[in-house]
């Protein structure tokens, strides 16, 4: 598996997961649930992410910038998951919020996926790629089996 394939893996767990939570309705432990899950997934996609995939990026001056807003886009979705985190999830304004992240999501995978992709297949060569996959998946496993600090607040 390359690094491009580890990604895309949690891309489609986000992407499952923010569509489920559109269907859930008012303070239900299944919208606590989902919402508990998307928090981690995009916390710990985001930092292993940011370590086994931007970080080697930032070398290169074709992908630095892309590299750059990438990361930036992950700090958006962090102060809106906090925003979130706020409100109440039975209030009627809990879901508007949650279709800003959801819009921030979706638009951040998919400029990974058409733009930054192809930049980064230019430059990391085939072992790269595969290594970085290998150190992303272990960066990302230790991030979501919980233990990378989480906000108390937010569970």
């Amino acid at each position: 598996m390359n690094i491009f394939e580890a990604l895309r893996l949690s891309h489609d767990t986000q992407r499952g997961l923010a569509t489920q939570l559109l269907d859930t309705e008012g303070d239900t432990p299944r919208r606590n649930e989902l919402f508990r899950e998307l928090k981690h997934e995009l916390a710990a996609h985001a930092a292993a992410e940011e370590r086994c995939f931007y970080s080697p990026l930032i070398a290169f001056d074709s992908t630095m910038a892309q590299a750059r807003h990438g990361m930036a886009e992950h700090h958006e979705m962090d102060e809106l998951v906090d925003q979130l985190n706020k409100i109440e999830p039975s209030s009627p304004g809990w879901l508007p919020h949650f279709r800003k992240l959801r819009d921030k999501v979706f638009h951040h995978l998919d400029d990974e996926e058409h733009a930054i992709f192809q930049l980064a297949g230019k430059v990391l060569s085939e072992g790269e790629k595969n290594s970085l996959a290998k150190a992303y998946e272990e960066e990302f496993a230790t991030f979501r089996l919980g233990e990378m600090p989480i906000n108390s607040a937010e569970e």
